[in-house]
């Protein structure tokens, strides 16, 4: 499993108008291309009216699988340049529909080129982009005398994310750290404590955390 990586949040659209033709993305998050294509059609389907619905698709750990069509448009002119777009941001289980209404105007491949990768790269934008790390889970259990404490450092410690809290006999803290930061976490936790705490090393998981973009 990787580390952490990037994605769009679960689906989102916008539309940008370039010459009198209409652009509409519609983005989303998909775990196969089965669900990718699922998504291409229900967009194909909304707006069978019009002149084309382009897309683009990257999936998989290592984006084994990549897919663009340019559904009418001069060739390399409309699917590529928005895989481009996911390429270049580096998300992977991320699909993209650009439906294009014409406006008239012929734009030329250049145009169509530029106007299909600014469509992508606005739809993404409004969909939002996060990024998943891998995080490991660990439960940490202290008597009540040290809950204050306990929790106004893990709070403070924005790296760390307190899930929940369970009150029991004692304290039950489900705390999620970077996997490779857990040995560390082990020994802070065993420090502040005085040796006072039980560990115990939970699931892994993804945490999702928002981000503006993603390094270029």
């Amino acid at each position: 499993m990787l580390s952490n990586y990037y994605t769009v949040k679960q689906q989102g659209t916008d539309e940008i108008t370039i010459q009198k033709s209409r652009f509409i993305a519609n983005v989303k998050r998909v775990e196969s291309e089965e669900e990718a294509q699922e998504f291409i059609q229900s967009i194909k389907k909304k707006h069978r009216d019009a002149t084309h619905n382009c897309s683009a698709y990257m999936i998989g750990e290592t984006d084994h699988i990549q897919k663009a069509n340019d559904d009418g448009e001069p060739s390399g002119t409309a699917g590529v340049p928005m895989l481009e777009v996911l390429k270049k941001k580096g998300l992977k289980d991320t699909a993209v529909v650009v439906t294009r209404y014409f406006g008239g105007i012929k734009l030329g491949a250049g145009g169509l080129i530029r106007a299909y990768g600014s469509a992508t790269t606005q739809g993404i934008k409004t969909t939002g982009i996060v990024r998943r790390e891998l995080m490991q889970g660990v439960s940490v259990t202290v008597e009540y005398t040290l809950l204050g404490k306990l929790e106004n450092e893990v709070r403070q410690q924005s790296k760390y994310i307190l899930e929940d809290m369970q009150y029991l006999e004692n304290v039950a803290f489900r705390i999620y750290v970077k996997t490779e930061e857990t040995d560390a976490f082990q020994e802070w936790i065993t420090e502040l404590t005085n040796a006072q705490a039980k560990l115990e090393l939970l699931d892994q998981k993804y945490v999702e955390i928002e981000v503006e973009d993603t390094p270029s």
